[in-house]
């Protein structure tokens, strides 16, 4: 039941999903286009006991239970990493570190293996293969000046990249899909978590607290739209007054009038159309709105409805019977005609019979 119903959310919110996929791929290809491509290359290292290793056996046997630990291409690995030879790296081959801040460099062990990864990352696909070389040269002189017992050496050299690592439009544009539809759903269930709630609000606003059915201030805004939709179409007004209801108002509390009012409600909903409109129009009275119906068929509704509460209607909170003496009037509304003009006709013909 509750899939059902996110499923009609997302279905009466389709266009905030479209919009937002349709947003999202547009600003990711906007990006795309704008961004500054990013090349990236790698050179590998390989550290091993040195060739030049003599004595006993047990000499070189101790060397590699030590490179087993790693520790030893773990500092190797800083010295690639290091920021003082990457500067004066950089300073080596004419360039100003200041104005390389868009490179960036990092290194890895691989694991398994006594490998070591430089990884450099720019804007210039050249100047990034340059820099990559340059800085494990540097890195190895270093290495080999404090270190005689283990050798590195370069494994494979970095190349110049063809193609950038980003932006990647059709990736970048795969994801702002996938993502525009995510945030489009959560936003069109948020649009109808929010929307409901102010529909029933609304609502509410609309109906008579205590009879449930239209209150008067919305019965007169439908007939604004009806006068709106086509001023010359046939709509007629019915009224039904309950003079036991208005000898009541004053002096019943209201818990009883409230109970005798939903009763007749109760009643007079049974009776409406398809198309009929019902409201409490003041008080002890009570409106119908018929759409598409002439003075002579809208009187017999009207004398119908009345019928049916010509009896006295029991009232179990008192366990008596009230004879409601209700009265009806109608009155049609008329080309150039407004429906309070009418309500005030059909009000007239209540207070003459009454």
């Amino acid at each position: 039941m509750e899939i059902k119903l996110y499923v009609k959310m997302l279905q009466r919110g389709w266009w905030i999903i479209v919009l937002t996929v349709l947003f999202a791929f547009n600003a990711a290809l906007a990006a795309a286009y704008f961004a500054t491509p990013m090349y990236q290359t790698t050179a590998t290292f390989s550290v091993s006991p040195s060739a030049s290793l003599t004595g006993a056996d047990q000499v070189a046997l101790n060397s590699l239970e030590a490179l087993d630990k790693r520790s030893i291409t773990q500092t190797y690995a800083e010295f690639l990493n290091s920021q003082r030879i990457y500067e004066d790296t950089l300073r080596e081959m004419g360039l100003d570190p200041m104005e390389l801040e868009e490179y960036t460099r990092s290194t890895v062990v691989l694991p398994d293996a006594n490998i070591l990864s430089l990884t450099v990352t720019g804007p210039d696909p050249e100047l990034v293969a340059a820099i990559t070389n340059k800085v494990g040269g540097n890195a190895i002189l270093a290495i080999t000046e404090l270190y005689k017992v283990y050798d590195i050496q370069p494994l494979d050299p970095a190349v110049i990249p063809l193609i950038p690592i980003s932006p990647k439009p059709v990736r970048d544009g795969a994801i702002a899909i996938v993502l525009g539809l995510v945030l489009g759903a959560a936003l069109a269930i948020v649009r109808e978590e929010i929307r409901i709630p102010l529909d029933a609000y609304r609502q509410r606003l609309n109906m008579d607290p205590v009879s449930n059915v239209f209150n008067r201030k919305h019965i007169e805004r439908i007939f604004n739209e009806i006068a709106s939709i086509d001023p010359e179409q046939v709509v007629s007004l019915g009224m039904i007054r309950f003079n036991a209801v208005a000898e009541m108002i004053d002096s019943a509390p209201l818990g009883v009038l409230q109970q005798l009012l939903r009763q007749i409600t109760a009643v007079l909903k049974d009776q409406v159309r398809g198309n009929d409109i019902l409201g409490r129009w003041d008080d002890s009275t009570f409106i119908f709105i018929l759409p598409a119906t002439g003075r002579d068929a809208a009187l017999r509704t009207m004398e119908r409805i009345r019928s049916t509460l010509v009896n006295p209607m029991r009232m179990e909170i008192l366990d008596e019977f009230i004879n409601l003496r209700p009265y009806v009037s109608i009155a049609e509304i008329q080309p150039g005609d407004t429906g309070l003009e009418a309500a005030e006709r059909a009000e007239n013909q209540l207070e003459e019979i009454g």
